[in-house]
């Protein structure tokens, strides 16, 4: 058992939303950390020796709230040239602080820091060794290592102390160096030493204007390595540093908003995180109104009910474990997380109705496919559907219409948790009980393990995830193992809204190993499109919380000047042709500096080697070198071919 103690290392609370209190840093004229607001960036993806392109960038992400603007300065002349992009911004009006993006020079870094008002690092790129080899290192050569880092980055640390310049010190997953990857592997716990190893570094030279992140694809990885990071500095007795959060290459569209809400809001939700970043393969701009939605959640949130607190803490926080639970049909156990979907408010008359959950039905063949994101089960409330559903769907109906139902092969119940000392009748392979998250009593639940039941877990708190966390732990020390549907309810929200408020609050469970399946509704549900939004969602969350793969995957980082073509049309190109295979996760690089060390996590990779040319990888490892980018994407599926993984696209 996790005591609470282990989770009040990286949490002020699990049960109430209180924000971590982290140092004051100066950013220019935006402080960050302390009591000051959760700030949002963005980074440009215009050239930066194209200084009105810039310029004419940032204010668009200005404009749509923007606090901190981040360029890239690959080399030295990028770095200068920040000087006449910052001179340009001012003499149009705007003074936002600039932040220069380094990975691998250390002459560009300290040419910039003496521009603008915070530095970014990647400790597994800046002055380090990564050439993806297994190396041991012995205790000496790993403290050499240390002293050629220190000669070489401390110019920078004085350089920015003098000039009052924060930094950044950002560990990415992909980018870890050789000498942590022999010691520490590919892990949480290694990123974090990554990022200690240069903090110590700063904090010897008297220097603590210092923001800290852990970013990676995988959202599990990332949530991880966060909190690992926060339980380290407290150990350690280092400064509470602000964090900058952020999934990194999380994608395009709504599985990259889905991604970086799973991995992002978890954070948020446990008070963590001064300033983030959303990261998707689209104009910079329109990343802005999402870390905006994400964060303006918590304006209010300290005002939530009252939530008991949690004496001990029976999840590891610092690894993925799934609660365990006792099979029910198909719930709980080993089985995936199911996906039901509630049609209670619609007419379902015919068996096209069914389509916007995944269930298509084709005339003239008289007979029913099922994607990839077919719902397992629906929830019609007090009217059955007046048809046989197709293979693989079920359906639930609340308990006294079931009764009067003559059909039961596919068709369970749904109980009122105040009513199970009067149900007469069950079904013998699986029933669901209706139980809201603050209930108490749940003892009452022990007299029921031989029902086959399955808790469908709704809460109305507006810090409903603390709530639900609060109630699976209730039934960890109660040693109940009856599996556990989500419910939750969004009203009066946008569908943008939805999406990743959703995804936030059930994801965040997920990552923790909580919960079963879930079943999400949108205003009801009451028209199709939402339902077709909201059964998307829900397999969005699940694949993003690496707890179900049903869709193929991409990890396309989110474009900046050192580009090398075209992402968003790029990725557009390759999704349309490989998005039917299924589990196959594809990086998109536009550059070696996020490929392939960020793409670690993918089966094969499309980077950026050159103009208009393309490295092709498997793995991590080099497949095809210096492709014209005409050819690359066909290149890419010979590989996915040769390699077994390919399937040709359905024609129903």
């Amino acid at each position: 058992m996790v005591s609470k103690t282990a989770a009040g290392s990286y949490c002020n609370s699990l049960t109430q939303y209180v924000r971590r209190e982290s140092i004051e840093i100066k950013i220019g004229d935006v402080p960050l950390g302390a009591q000051h607001p959760i700030r949002v960036q963005s980074m440009t993806t215009i050239d930066t020796m194209d200084t009105i392109g810039t310029v004419e960038q940032s204010i668009r992400m200005i404009e749509a709230g923007c606090e901190y603007v981040r360029i890239t300065a690959p080399s030295m002349k990028e770095a200068e040239n920040l000087a006449n992009i910052k001179a340009e911004l001012k003499k149009r009006g705007f003074e936002v602080p600039l932040i220069a993006d380094i990975h691998f020079t250390p002459n560009a870094a300290e040419i910039a820091a003496r521009i603008v008002e915070k530095v970014r690092v990647n400790p597994g790129n800046y002055v380090d060794k990564k050439k993806f080899q297994q190396i041991e290192y012995t205790d000496q050569q790993y403290r050499e290592e240390i002293e050629r880092i220190r000669d070489r980055f401390s110019p920078l640390v004085k350089i920015c102390k003098a000039y009052g310049t924060a930094m950044r010190i950002g560990t990415n997953h992909g980018s870890l160096s050789d000498r942590i990857m022999s010691r520490y592997g590919d892990t949480p716990l290694g990123m974090v030493e990554s990022a200690l190893e240069f903090l110590r570094i700063c904090e010897d030279e008297n220097y603590f204007n210092i923001v800290l992140s852990m970013k990676a694809s995988n959202t599990q990885v990332m949530v991880q390595a966060y909190r690992l990071l926060v339980q380290k500095l407290n150990e350690e007795g280092l400064k509470p540093y602000p964090l900058h959060l952020g999934v990194t290459e999380a994608g395009e569209a709504e599985d990259g908003r889905i991604k970086s809400a799973v991995g992002i809001g978890l954070l948020l939700e446990d008070g963590l995180g001064d300033t983030i970043r959303v990261s998707l393969t689209e104009d910079p701009e329109f990343e802005i109104p999402v870390a905006l939605d994400l964060v303006n959640r918590y304006k209010n949130r300290p005002l939530h009910p009252p939530i008991a607190e949690i004496e001990n803490y029976p999840v590891d926080p610092f690894a993925y474990a799934r609660r365990a639970s006792d099979e029910v049909d198909v719930l709980g156990a080993a089985n995936v997380p199911r996906v039901m979907v509630d049609l209670s408010k619609l007419e379902i008359n015919k068996y096209e109705d069914l389509a916007q959950i995944g269930h298509r039905y084709h005339p003239t063949l008289d007979k029913f496919s099922m994607t990839d994101q077919g719902a397992d089960f629906v929830y019609s409330g007090s009217r059955s559907i007046p048809f046989m559903l197709p293979n693989g769907l079920k359906e639930i109906v609340d308990y006294e219409h079931w009764l009067m139902c003559s059909d039961h092969s596919a068709r369970f119940p749904l109980i009122s948790f105040e009513t199970l000392d009067r149900v007469d009748n069950w079904h013998p392979k699986l029933n669901f009980v209706q139980v809201d998250a603050s209930e108490q009593y749940l003892e009452k639940l022990l007299a029921y393990q031989d029902k086959k039941l399955v808790i469908l877990l709704r809460t109305t708190n507006n810090h409903g995830m603390a709530e639900q966390r609060r109630f699976f732990v209730s039934l960890i020390n109660l040693g109940l193992r009856l599996p556990v549907v989500v419910n939750r309810n969004y009203d009066n929200v946008s569908p943008d809204q939805f999406l990743l408020h959703a995804s936030t609050d059930v994801g965040g469970l997920l990552i923790d190993g909580l919960g079963d399946g879930l079943m999400l509704t949108l205003d009801q549900n009451n028209n199709p499109t939402q339902i077709e939004l909201v059964n998307r969602t829900s397999f969005g969350i699940l694949q993003a919380a690496r707890t179900r793969i049903t869709k193929t995957e991409y990890i396309s980082c989110p474009s900046c000047g050192r580009t090398l073509f075209d992402l968003q049309e790029t990725t557009a190109m390759i999704r349309s042709r490989t998005d039917h295979l299924k589990g196959v996760k594809i990086g998109i690089m536009g550059c070696i500096v996020n490929g392939p060390g960020e793409m670690a996590d993918a089966d094969y990779g499309y980077v950026g080697s050159g103009k208009g040319k393309i490295t092709l990888y498997k793995g991590m490892n080099v497949i095809k070198k210096s492709v014209p980018s005409a050819a690359a994407v066909d290149e890419l599926i010979d590989i996915i071919k040769a390699d077994g993984a390919w399937i040709e696209p359905s024609s129903i």
